[in-house]
Order: structure tokens, then C-alpha cells, then sequence
């Protein structure tokens, strides 16, 4: 059986800890932080990132993303932050995407420079800018494709192979797409991060990260992650492994109704813009075809200046004005205010990100209940 080509299979059965006394149908919860530690391999210690319930859920993430292995953290930063930290030293430099999550892009200005990294940030990822911004020390590229927040599509091929004909180190944030959408693994793509608070956790009650690569690029990401104590919690990694058995589920019906959506903003007379790469308007509309299985939860819209926009926030009864995404709750935000406050006017200009900007994550709400939400709250909100 070709297990890749059933993800609900493995969100449910792959890397399954089997309750061996009882014969229970779900996973044993080891809270224990002292462990025998007689006998070859029996060095467990929840900071080494190899407990029980740890080890079992890093095998189902490496499972449902295409690779050798998978490593379970406290947040999505711990998870990226680890990444960085493992594969670039002094003297390096990296290449990302501009249009990355505003923690990541926050945590590259604020501490690279401390520790002696060099960086340089590309607004369009294509062979030309990747090439005008390649140099001598550069090790790692860095992408997250959809975007955020303006669900910009990079080529996952075209990163891969510019990384692996410069003898780079190919990562991703793979969050708003979710492995149920996209397996970058499939391109070439050497670590795939996730902010597993979001599709993953998916209910608005996790904060966790993920990690997916090859026993390789794993061992050496272990080498420096232990030292930071950014491992998860055994309670949390069980809840988390819980969450992911209804991943693919929960996906296909948020991206199903997400594009719904999308084509009916698109042709609303109070909307500006609207960013959705399922939607045929869409930029990079054939890349995310190529490349994705559906097109997420995830998008982004501008409301017309005939709107008010801070009363149709107000005015929303069903989709909740909340930070984070991709619960099964619809939530929506202004990214200037929240996600990317921490990144100067300046930047957010730069990146395409106006002050009218709201990410909308789509729920598993029905679609109409959705639509008749946001045509009142537009109604109500308009300007006389």
C-alpha cells in the first residue's frame, strides 16, 4: 500500500503509541520526567525530545510530511528558532523570503546581527534574485508558501533546486498550507517547519511547533535543540496527537468552503482586494495548482474605504476577531495591528501590507452561515 496516498490513514494510524496493558484504542499519556536510565537507549528525558508520547507523534509528522523524521517543540518559534540556530553559526549567511510570519522576520532582525549572521531578505522569490543575493557564505534559503499574510505562492522546485546546486539548506514554513495541501518534501525541500498551534493543533487550545527532515539534517537540529529546552510538554503532546487524527478532515472542509468564500468576496462591490490562490485571479494561480492539493483555509481581503472598518469588526457575529488561525472556528485579524505589529510601517509598506489588510482563517462552519455573516457586517459597517 502506498501510505502517502492516504492522509487520513496516517494522521490516525502512523506513528501510533500502542497502549501494550490495556489494549485502550488510544495512545497512553507518560507524564513521567525520571526514566530508568540502566540498559543501552534508555536515556529518556522530556528536554532530549525522546519520551514516549514525543518519539511517537515526531513518527507521525514525519509520516504525513514525506520524510525520515520528526521532532515535536514548545511553539512555532522554538521550532524555528532551533531550525536557525542548528544550521547557521558565525559568518553565515542566509536568503529568505521577505514575505515570511512577522515573528520569524522579527526574530532575523533582532538577533542575527548579535550573533554575527548575515541575512538578506528578497521581495519576489524567482532564479534571478536568488542568484543577486547568493554569496560565499550563504548555507540556508528560506520560504513559506502560501504566505502571510498575502497567500503569495513561491516555486518549492525551483528553491530546491537553486539550494541543492549551491550545496544550500532548503527550509519551509509549510503552516498555512498544512500537510493535508502541500508536501514539500515531495519538491525537494529539506526541513519543513510548522507552527502546529494552527491546522495541526487545529482547536485554538495548542501552542506547539513542528519539525519534519531526514535523519541527517534531524541529528544535527538535535544536537543544538536540547540545549534550549524548547520541547513540549507529554499532556500537550498527546492532545496534539489527538488533534491531527481529524487534520485532514477538518482541512478539505475549510479549504472546500475558504474557496467559496473567496470567489464571493471577489465579486463584492466593498472589497478591494482579495488574496486566495485558489482563486483564478490569483498571481501565482497555475504554480499553486502544480503544487497544492486544494488551496487552505487561509486568506486575506481589503475592505473599500466605503467601509468602516473598525465597525465591521464590531459587527461580526459568527467569525470571531481573534490572533492566531486555523481553528475550527472562523477568526479574523489585521495583521498591522497584530501578526506583523512587531515589523516598522516601513516594512509593512515594503511587503505589500496596508493598514486595510484583515486575515480571514476559515472554520468549519458551513459557508453560507459565513457569507451571510460578512454581507451584514459590511452592510452595517457602510459608510453614509
Amino acid at each position: 500500500m502506498k501510505e502517502k496516498q492516504y492522509p487520513n490513514y496516517l494522521c490516525v494510524h502512523a506513528g501510533q503509541l500502542k497502549d501494550t496493558i490495556y489494549g485502550g484504542a488510544t495512545a497512553p499519556i507518560y507524564t513521567s520526567t525520571a526514566y530508568d536510565y540502566r540498559g543501552e537507549g534508555t536515556n529518556l528525558y522530556p528536554r532530549y525530545f525522546n519520551t514516549p508520547n514525543q518519539v511517537a507523534l515526531g513518527k507521525k509528522m514525519a509520516a504525513i510530511e514525506h520524510t525520515e523524521a520528526g521532532m515535536i517543540f514548545g511553539s512555532g518559534m522554538a521550532a524555528i528558532s532551533a531550525v536557525f540556530l542548528a544550521f547557521l553559526k558565525t559568518g553565515d549567511h542566509i536568503i529568505l523570503q521577505r514575505a515570511i510570519y512577522g515573528g520569524t522576520s522579527h526574530f532575523v532582525t533582532a538577533e542575527f546581527e548579535k550573533l554575527g549572521i548575515e541575512f538578506t531578505m528578497i521581495e519576489h522569490v524567482n532564479e534571478e534574485s536568488l542568484q543577486a543575493a547568493l554569496k560565499s557564505s550563504t548555507k540556508m534559503v528560506y520560504m513559506e508558501t502560501p504566505s502571510n499574510p498575502l497567500l503569495e505562492v513561491t516555486d518549492m522546485s525551483l528553491v530546491s533546486a537553486f539550494a541543492k546546486a549551491n550545496s544550500l539548506t532548503s527550509v519551509i514554513d509549510n503552516t498555512f498550507a498544512s500537510p493535508i495541501n502541500q508536501n514539500p518534501a515531495d519538491f525537494g525541500i529539506d526541513i519543513i517547519i510548522h507552527s502546529a498551534t494552527k491546522y495541526l493543533g487545529g482547536h485554538s487550545d495548542i501552542c506547539a511547533g513542528t519539525v519534519s527532515c531526514s535523519h541527517e539534517h534531524m541529528d544535527q537540529l538535535w544536537k543544538t535543540a536540547k540545549n534550549y529546552g524548547g520541547s513540549l510538554s507529554d499532556q500537550t503532546v498527546y492532545l496534539l496527537e489527538r488533534s491531527i487524527k481529524t487534520l485532514g478532515l477538518r482541512v478539505k472542509r475549510q479549504s472546500k468552503t475558504a474557496k467559496k468564500i473567496a470567489k464571493f468576496l471577489e465579486n463584492h462591490t466593498d472589497i478591494k482586494r482579495v488574496n486566495y490562490p485558489g482563486l483564478k485571479s490569483h498571481p501565482q494561480y497555475q504554480l499553486a495548482k502544480k503544487q497544492m492539493k486544494a488551496y487552505g483555509g487561509m486568506m486575506s481581503f481589503e475592505l473599500t474605504q466605503d467601509i468602516d472598518q473598525t465597525k465591521f469588526l464590531e459587527e461580526l457575529e459568527v467569525i470571531f476577531p481573534a490572533l492566531s488561525l486555523a481553528g475550527v472556528e472562523s477568526t479574523i485579524l489585521a495583521p498591522t495591528t497584530t501578526s506583523h505589529s512587531l515589523l516598522t510601517p516601513e516594512e509593512r509598506k515594503e511587503q505589500g501590507i496596508s493598514d486595510r489588510l484583515l486575515r480571514f482563517s476559515v472554520g468549519i462552519e458551513e459557508a453560507s452561515i459565513l457569507i451571510a455573516d460578512l454581507k451584514n457586517a459590511m452592510k452595517k459597517s457602510r459608510k453614509n
